[in-house]
Formats: structure tokens, C-alpha cells, sequence
């Protein structure tokens, strides 16, 4: 007996998560992106292929900032704190409303119709007021050409640095809007954000010359900052970088070279005279008498040249 209470209890539970998986499939969220000033109202929606029962709604919305887990905000079954959110029920539409937004209200926010497992579409992402600051820039960070990450795929990346909330980042292709590339998040000391987005192309698609624009939207403005990035073919030999200044270098070697040899060889064709040394000491035997005439070369102190005759020396036969 008790073990059949216990399968039923347990083909209870399969069933009701079925169902509530089931009908949580089809709640689904069309707003990616949502603007709105300080003071405005928020209206965030969440549509179902079934209608909604008046009396009947089990939905919640969940709240998800930069770096918290998600936090439950309102319960369409209750009507705590009506004044500041409400569920607005309209069809198969359900609307979240945030009466007179803050910035501390931006984030990303779920709908759900699940009690026990907690599973979330990818949220509509609201923006209240404006993220840009004076120390706000943008950044496009693309592989050189022989830089590719991995093989067959090409990695870029588009840097919003020193914004004080979120940033909507979209990527397009000679025009063509692409998907939400995967966004990372970090924030300093000094409460900015600096966040990262980053997609994956083939290296076709990358090397085929195309314009690849990262788009950067801080407010309801409609104004953005856009960069792009494009494939810069390498040159076909990088050796041809040096090739001008190294016949520069050989060049001057050869000039060296040669002025050496010039000037060792032959220095009078550079208009120089080269030293006379003294003359070699004659022989002149008179007599029997040897004399030896020597000239010596010395300077005095102011440069004067002085001549000391040799002293000879008889010698006998």
C-alpha cells in the first residue's frame, strides 16, 4: 500500500512538471532591447500561444543585474506593490509594467509559468537612462591575417569600456543585422561597466572583404556609435620589409671597403702625401777610410726642424 501511494505521488509530480514545462514553452519574450527615460513607464511584455485566463495566471517575472542571480520581482497571482510594478493581462499578452523607472531598475528581465524548475528564455534587456559618460569608448578587436584563433572560424570582438549601465551591442555584415553575439561583463572600482561582445564567422565570410560594423546604442536617443572592422589581405612576402634596408646597410659596407683599400694602396689619389722618412745610411770608402752619413728628423719645441750632422768613425785596414 504505501509503495503504491508512493508511485502515484511520484507519477503526480512527472505529470505536473510535465505541464508546467509544457505551458512554459510557450511563453515567449519579442523585445530584445528596451529604452526608456528616468521617470517613464516600462512596459515589458510576454506573449503565449494560449490565451491567458483572467484569475488564473500563474506567471512571474524574474529580474536578472550584472553579476546577480535572478530575483523574483512580481507575481501575476498577487497584487503586492501594485503602486511600483504590475501584471497587465491583455489577450494572449502579458505586460509588465514599471511605474516611474529608475536607473536601478535596468536589467534583464524573465516571464515564466514554472513553480519548479526555473527555465528562461533570453529575457528582454531594459535600459533606463542614459550609459554613456566622458570616459566612454568603443572598440573593435579583429584576428590579423595570420591571427586566427581557430581553424575554419574567425573570433571579433567589440569593446564598450567606462558606461554606467547597460549597452545594447549588435553586429551587422555589409549591412546585414546578424545575431546578439555572446556578451561578457565586468565592472570596476568606480561602479563602470566595461563589457565585451563577441561573435564567431567563417574565415571565409572574414577574408571575403566584407564590412563588419559594431553597433552601440547608451539611450532612447536612436543615436549610436558605430565600428567597423575589415579583412586586410598580408603582403606575399614580409621579407620585402627589410629588403630596402639592408641594401642600404650593404651599400655603405662597400663604400667603407673600398675608401679602406684606397687609402692603403694608393693615398695620393685622395690628396695625400705620404711621409718621407729619412734616407739610408751610405757607404763611401775613401782611403780606407769608411764614412757613414746618417740624417736624423727631430723637432724642436716650436716645431723647427734640427739637423745633427753624424759623427764618423775611422776604422783601419
Amino acid at each position: 500500500m504505501i509503495l503504491f501511494i508512493t508511485i502515484m505521488l511520484f507519477a503526480k509530480y512527472l505529470l505536473l512538471s510535465f505541464m508546467v514545462v509544457q505551458v512554459q514553452l510557450f511563453l515567449h519574450q519579442l523585445q530584445s532591447f528596451l529604452f526608456v527615460n528616468i521617470n517613464d513607464t516600462a512596459k515589458i511584455q510576454c506573449s503565449s500561444k494560449k490565451q491567458f485566463l483572467a484569475g488564473g495566471i500563474t506567471a512571474r517575472w524574474y529580474r536578472r543585474r550584472e553579476g546577480e542571480a535572478p530575483m523574483l520581482i512580481k507575481g501575476c497571482s498577487d497584487n503586492q506593490n501594485a503602486s511600483k510594478v504590475a501584471c497587465i493581462l491583455e489577450g494572449h499578452n502579458l505586460t509588465l509594467a514599471i511605474y516611474n523607472a529608475q536607473r536601478n531598475d535596468s536589467g534583464v528581465y524573465y516571464c515564466t509559468n514554472s513553480y519548479i524548475t526555473l527555465t528562461f528564455d533570453n529575457g528582454s534587456t531594459l535600459i533606463v537612462g542614459d550609459s554613456y559618460t566622458t570616459s566612454s569608448w568603443v572598440l573593435t578587436l579583429a584576428p590579423s591575417p595570420h591571427g586566427l584563433l581557430s581553424p575554419g572560424t574567425a573570433d571579433l570582438a567589440c569593446v564598450v569600456h567606462g558606461v554606467s549601465n547597460l549597452v545594447q551591442i549588435s553586429w551587422s555584415i555589409s549591412g546585414d543585422l546578424q545575431e546578439q553575439g555572446l556578451m561578457r561583463s565586468l565592472k570596476a572600482k568606480d561602479g563602470s561597466f566595461l563589457f565585451i561582445n563577441h561573435i564567431s564567422v567563417p574565415v571565409d565570410t572574414w577574408t571575403s572583404g566584407k564590412i563588419f560594423t559594431c553597433d552601440v546604442k547608451f539611450n532612447s536617443s536612436g543615436k549610436s556609435v558605430k565600428k567597423i572592422a575589415r579583412y586586410i589581405q598580408a603582403p606575399a612576402r614580409e621579407c620585402s620589409l627589410y629588403i630596402v634596408p639592408l641594401a642600404a646597410g650593404a651599400g655603405l659596407l662597400l663604400l667603407v671597403v673600398s675608401l679602406s683599400l684606397v687609402w692603403t694602396l694608393c693615398p695620393s689619389t685622395l690628396g695625400f702625401q705620404p711621409r718621407v722618412s729619412a734616407p739610408p745610411a751610405s757607404e763611401e770608402p775613401q782611403g780606407g777610410i769608411l764614412y757613414a752619413h746618417l740624417d736624423f728628423d727631430s723637432r724642436n719645441r716650436n716645431g723647427r726642424t734640427l739637423q745633427r750632422p753624424a759623427r764618423g768613425k775611422r776604422v783601419k785596414p
